[in-house]
């Protein structure tokens, strides 16, 4: 018997209650979106494009990735959703892939092994994203594009000054996924709060990897206190979060399943704040001002993409702190992406 999309949703959210949010109104399906996932065959790209298939907030999922595509588009268009599914293979099908897209999302990229940190991933993600994006601009230049292949303070850097030199450059349509981050830092402090943790939240500002990560623990919702010792362990875990999976993993790959839950998470997010929710906020890394020209905080999203950001408030003396310990990672990964950039451009003119 065909399960109903709000029963599924159901089901859905008794797995994880945030994922609630893909389920909506009797009416989505005439607000659903057209939706491409770049790196669709990858660990992070076949459970995340399965998270997505579940959602009617989708009305297309367009999947795309150098080998394995079809197979992964034909296993996910056998489940009983609304959203068709298309894959499509190889360079030659990349612009089809992304005809008529209203968002993009990016985990293309190889993965973390022990012993590598997200900067050495650079040379070889770096060239992907901007391929990836070089594409975008030229078949859905009005797509929102979130980008969650590593060194992510760089990559959204990159993937900036590639749309800059085409001409549809939208500083409110191009995001650094780091949504996981958020999702740890609830984790962990719910585990050391005793909370539910699909009730905890708490701000992440900076950037995407190891000291640029700062959790503002000061904001946690709903309040609470921590001893300096506490603040210490887990600031350093949820800025190593992506480490310990790493490792746990022995050589066997990086955080997968939870970057695809949290990829889901914020695409929903976008999803619904283009169809008019109003008060949809998520953390995410753009194009800032002041100290950083690149920096998370949390967003408010619209229908056009990134309204505002929300800003981080007032730090205590602790996040101060960490915000300076941030500064050189942060420039030197912000730079080393306009670096890279400027000499991709220089090749491909």
């Amino acid at each position: 018997m065909n399960k109903s999309p709000i029963l599924l949703g159901s089901l859905i959210s008794k797995i994880n209650p945030n994922l609630i949010r893909c389920v909506s109104s009797s009416n989505t399906s005439t607000n659903a979106k057209k939706v491409a996932v770049l790196g669709a065959s990858g660990g992070i790209g076949q459970p995340l494009s399965l998270l997505l298939k579940l959602s009617p907030l989708i009305s297309e999922l367009s999947l795309y990735d150098i080998q394995h595509t079809k197979g992964v588009g034909a296993d996910l268009s056998h489940i009983e959703t609304r959203a068709k599914v298309k894959a499509y293979v190889g360079k030659e099908e990349l612009a089809n892939a992304l005809k008529g897209m209203d968002l993009v999302v990016i985990p293309a990229g190889i993965p973390r092994k022990p012993g590598m940190t997200r900067d050495d991933l650079f040379n070889t993600n770096a060239t992907i994203v901007a391929d990836l994006v070089t594409a975008c601009a030229k078949n859905c230049p009005r797509a929102i594009i979130a980008i969650i292949a590593n060194p992510v303070n760089s990559t959204v850097v990159i993937a900036s000054e590639i749309l800059k030199a085409h001409n549809v450059y939208d500083e409110k349509r191009i995001v650094g996924v780091t949504t996981l981050d958020v999702v740890r830092a609830a984790t962990f402090v719910a585990e050391n709060k005793g909370l539910d943790p699909t009730k905890v939240n708490i701000p992440i500002i900076g950037g995407h990897s190891g000291n640029t990560i700062i959790p503002l623990l000061s904001q946690a919702s709903p309040p609470v206190t921590f001893s300096q010792q506490d603040l210490d362990s887990l600031t350093n875990r949820i800025q190593n979060g992506g480490t310990e999976v790493v490792n746990a993993k022995a050589g066997a790959g990086s955080a997968t399943l939870s970057m695809a839950h949290a990829g889901a998470r914020f695409s929903f997010s976008v999803l619904e704040a283009l169809n008019g929710k109003e008060g949809v906020v998520e953390c995410g890394y753009i194009a800032s001002k002041g100290d950083f020209s690149y920096f998370a905080t949390p967003l408010l999203f619209g229908r056009n993409g990134v309204e505002k950001s929300m800003g981080f408030g007032k730090l205590t003396d602790y996040e101060k702190t960490l915000v300076e310990k941030a500064k050189k990672e942060l420039n030197g990964n912000i730079e080393a992406g306009l670096t890279f950039a400027k000499q991709y451009l220089s090749k491909s003119k």
